[in-house]
């Protein structure tokens, strides 16, 4: 595909292939062979719905990257990728979900024809994508190389965004708002929630002006009452009530780019002790956003988050945030630092967080969150501009 119809320039995926050919050699790799279609995504441009089959990228020390799928989706490869058609590889469908034949096979084919079936390889061990099948295969049919773990490598080189990816995702926040503020007026007692989310979906992908909306990576959460207690309900088909509260955890999605946004809608009236929840966890998101500075770590935003939650007699475990930015189902996240006590990420100018704060209590769920923008000075943007409180429609 011609560099003019990718998502970015040539010179972004120049720095990208560097950035990871660098990390490649610190690991004393000589091929990496990437299966997170995030990863994929990010190196070469391919964008479709074909990760149920076994696919990924080659990439050497040297030259382009190599596509690898199946024959029916290397089409697809040549239009959305920005290498030459001859770096786009198809195996046959014989490979296919078989019980004789598996596509790693084909794949140590092209691996020997490129002179390195006796090198150092990477592969995604932990991963949603790379079966242990398909690595026993791997292994079996590279004998005199070394298969070595690179899960992650990819993903901690996207960390820090470009100005072009900065550009995506803020168009991404545009289309958060809109899901989000859609979610909030159709909210009312008697407004099955199935109905209430293909309003969000038709949100989302509508877009905003000229900015269409693609699919997130994740389907919209949108739990009430004791539902939303738990992080990750979906939707069924019960008529919204008086008297609870629902939490819509979104995200604007533009050319695979997120931008993730949660708001809390309370139908009637909210019992106290939410709405001192409600002002304890603003105050806190206000301290780390503060924290969320250059040359700070991940885990002063969380240490600064929860030591005003103590202020307020609240306890709250777990993590609150991580990297965002390209991804596809079934996570938005990039699977690398996280804002948590615990990691001790140090912060740069062009990394982009869901600040993730939620309160999850006993009878009621409380979601308020930002997508945040680590900034050359200054606390983090915080990139939606969505009024920051408890939304109650009496």
């Amino acid at each position: 595909m011609p560099i003019e119809h990718a998502p970015f320039s040539q010179e972004e995926y120049d720095r990208r292939i560097a950035k990871t050919r660098r990390a490649m050699e610190k690991a004393g790799l000589d091929l990496l062979f990437v299966t997170d279609p995030s990863n994929q995504a990010w190196l070469t441009g391919y964008d479709g719905w074909s990760f149920y089959v076994h696919q990924g990228v080659l990439l050497g020390l040297e030259g382009e990257p190599i596509w690898w799928g199946r024959n029916m989706d290397a089409l697809g490869g040549r239009r959305t990728c920005w290498m030459v058609d001859e770096n786009i590889h198809g195996y046959a469908d014989k490979f296919v979900q078989s019980t004789v034949w598996h596509p790693m096979q084909d794949l140590a084919r092209h691996i020997c024809a490129l002179g390195l079936d006796a090198a150092r390889i990477g592969v995604e061990m932990e991963n949603y994508y790379y079966s242990a099948k398909a690595h026993a295969v791997l292994v079996e049919e590279l004998p005199n190389a070394s298969l070595q773990d690179a899960t992650a490598l990819v993903n901690w080189q996207r960390l820090v965004k470009s100005d072009e990816e900065i550009g995506f995702i803020r168009k991404a926040a545009r289309i958060s708002e809109k899901v989000i503020q859609t979610a909030i007026d159709r909210a009312a007692p008697g407004v099955r929630k199935n109905d209430l989310v293909a309003d969000i979906l038709h949100a989302g992908i509508t877009g905003v002006g000229d900015d269409w909306g693609d699919y997130p990576a994740i389907v919209p959460l949108t739990p009430s009452g004791l539902d939303a207690t738990a992080a990750h309900l979906t939707w069924n088909g019960t008529p919204m009530k008086a008297g609870e509260a629902t939490f819509f955890e979104l995200s604007g999605c533009y050319r695979r780019y997120h931008a993730p946004l949660c708001r809390t809608v309370y139908l009637g009236t909210p019992p106290q002790e939410m709405l001192s929840a409600e002002q304890a966890q603003i105050e806190g998101i206000v301290a780390g956003l503060e924290a969320a500075r250059a040359g700070n770590r991940t885990c002063d935003i969380a240490n600064a988050f929860l030591d005003v939650l103590a202020k307020h007699g609240i306890q709250r475990e777990g993590r609150m945030g991580y990297p965002i930015g390209l991804s596809y189902p079934p996570d938005w996240g990039e699977r690398t630092a996280s804002i948590r006590t615990e990691d001790d990420t140090v912060l740069e100018p062009g990394m982009v967080f869901h600040f993730m704060p939620a309160l999850w209590m006993e009878s009621w769920g409380l979601e308020t969150t930002e997508t945040i923008l680590i900034t050359e000075n200054g606390p983090a943007e915080a990139l939606c501009k969505m009024d920051r409180k408890l939304f109650v429609k009496g």
